[in-house]
């Protein structure tokens, strides 16, 4: 099963998955294929502090929240807009909650479903981070079980479908640098303030 069924608060009682040595990292041609979304998800558009977010669902999981024109956009051409979808409706509040202070954790149902099984366990890794701290993409390939494939995480990372909501901004470099950031960097700093990160 590809998605998270039960609603997942992360930050709280979670534990980073086990060592992932049974997965294969992803072959370059892997790493630029595209990822597929159905042709049955919903949508709708949300203003937030930091410029428009697309929010993507389907009938019963959120799939997608991305800033407008960010890196890794999948085409939504064919997606239904969707403001009045029940779990777009709780995403929103849930998102406005976060940019007031008042929410520290996101307690969504997700599916991760359109990556690799690769991708997937990155992902899940990063919902592990607590609000107001960060990792390195080194310490996130160590607890994978694959020290040697920092920069197939770091791509996994780039490729998260569901940004702030599974904290891929929370991810910088060894040395402290903040690196990359599909939404770009300057929002990337905006969401790590908000948390009171201090770098």
């Amino acid at each position: 099963m590809n998605r998270l069924n039960a609603r997942f608060t992360y930050g709280h009682g979670y534990r980073y998955p086990t060592q992932l040595n049974h997965l294969t990292v992803p072959t370059p041609h892997e790493k630029e294929c595209s990822m597929k979304f159905s042709n049955h998800l919903v949508q709708t558009t949300v203003n937030s502090p930091l410029g428009p977010l697309l929010l993507a669902a389907s009938e019963t999981h959120l799939a997608g929240l991305w800033f407008a024109q960010q890196r890794h956009l999948p085409d939504s051409s064919h997606w239904q807009q969707a403001p009045k979808h029940p779990l777009l409706k709780e995403a929103e509040e849930q998102l406005t909650a976060y940019w007031q202070g008042q929410r520290r954790r996101f307690d969504l149902p997700l599916d991760l479903g359109v990556g690799t099984a690769f991708q997937q366990a990155v992902w899940r890794a990063l919902l592990a981070i607590p609000f107001g701290a960060t990792t390195s993409y080194g310490a996130l390939s160590a607890v994978l079980g694959k020290p040697a494939a920092m920069r197939a995480v770091g791509g996994a990372v780039g490729r998260n479908p569901l940004g702030i909501i599974v904290p891929c901004h929370r991810v910088i470099g060894a040395s402290g640098s903040l690196t990359g950031y599909a939404g770009g960097l300057d929002r990337k700093i905006a969401l790590l303030q908000l948390e009171g990160v201090a770098f």
